[in-house]
């Protein structure tokens, strides 16, 4: 008994040594520039916030901070190219809600949400806004939606399957029973469709569209959150207007290779945490109706099993599949 117990003990020891050695092989990193590849393409929400953290992650990390936009198939050929990369710490994607909505909504979308990437930090989330060209004769949502009932119309959203997509789908199906065409878009492309009235109707997250309410090149109509937003506080919500408990947002978090080592990890989620937290980034957020989330990595990891469950559900009643 006493050998056997002394064994143990030594392989106690020998195991926290080892785990030790792991981390002071790793207590120098990053050595180089840490690349950050966004799903979506430049200008899209998802860009904008990546951009609006890499300065303060690089002076935290004493390392630049790349950020590399690989759009495609809504954020899967970015997701899939991370998912390939070494698991070193030094390739991490930056994604959407749209991550936990592809494994749903394509018939391969080349991962699994809850099993193939590893949570490194929340980072934002923004409303999505319901807005439409000043042409539109429809000053509020009860006469939008009229209109829409008489007349044929179309929106725009930030691509197939995203929540700009299913909450607009949401609203205009499944609670009015109106057949509004749906035009995806590049994400940042959407709002620009709609200022050039190539499209009446827009449906996006709020960072690439605010500034166009504001200059009144679109007229907001509605924000899709359980709350009115900072950014546009005369807007209602869509709750407000008559569908109480309707909400769609838009997250934002970062991913890394499965494999990449725990303390890289913590690091990377400490140094993300405390950029979300310095002022000028909360400044430049609220202007952009983006607000911080940081979160411990356990925490990401449950809110995104619990996203990929819910959307789900959504794009099943739906019937929407991208194969």
């Amino acid at each position: 008994m006493r050998q056997r117990l002394g064994a143990w003990l030594c392989a106690v020891v020998a195991g926290a040594g080892a785990g030790a050695g792991a981390g002071a092989a790793w207590a120098a990193y990053p050595e180089k520039p840490v690349r950050v590849m966004v799903a979506f393409a430049p200008g899209s929400s998802t860009d904008i916030v990546a951009r609006l953290l890499a300065e303060p992650l690089g002076a935290a990390l004493r390392q630049s901070v790349i950020v590399e936009n690989k759009p495609g198939a809504g954020g899967n050929i970015a997701t899939q190219a991370v998912k390939a990369a070494s698991p070193d710490g030094y390739t991490l994607l930056f994604h959407s809600v749209a991550y936990s909505v592809n494994p749903s909504l394509f018939g391969n979308a080349g991962y699994d949400a809850d099993k193939d990437l590893e949570p490194v930090a929340m980072a934002a989330v923004t409303p999505n806004l319901l807005f439409v060209h000043p042409g539109v004769p429809a000053q509020t949502l009860a006469e939008l939606l009229a209109l829409a009932k008489s007349t044929p119309m179309s929106y725009a959203s930030s691509g197939n399957g995203t929540t700009t997509h299913l909450g607009a789908e949401l609203l205009f199906r499944s609670i009015a029973k109106l057949d509004v065409t749906h035009v995806p878009f590049q994400p940042a492309a959407a709002s620009v469709a709609v200022v050039g009235g190539q499209v009446p109707i827009g449906s996006t997250s709020m960072p690439p569209v605010v500034p166009h309410v504001r200059s009144g090149k679109v007229r907001a109509i509605a924000v899709m959150a359980a709350r009115r937003s900072p950014a546009l506080p005369e807007v209602p919500t869509v709750a407000e207007l008559g569908y109480p408990g309707f909400e769609a947002d838009t997250w934002f978090a970062v991913f890394a290779p499965l494999g990449t080592p725990e303390v890289v990890l913590e690091r990377l989620n400490a140094e993300f945490n405390r950029a979300l937290a310095e002022k000028s980034v909360v400044d430049r957020f609220a202007t952009l109706s983006l607000q911080a989330q940081p979160s411990n990595r356990a925490t990401l990891r449950r809110y995104v099993a619990s996203e990929v469950a819910k959307w789900g559900r959504v794009v099943k009643d739906a019937g929407i599949r991208v194969d």
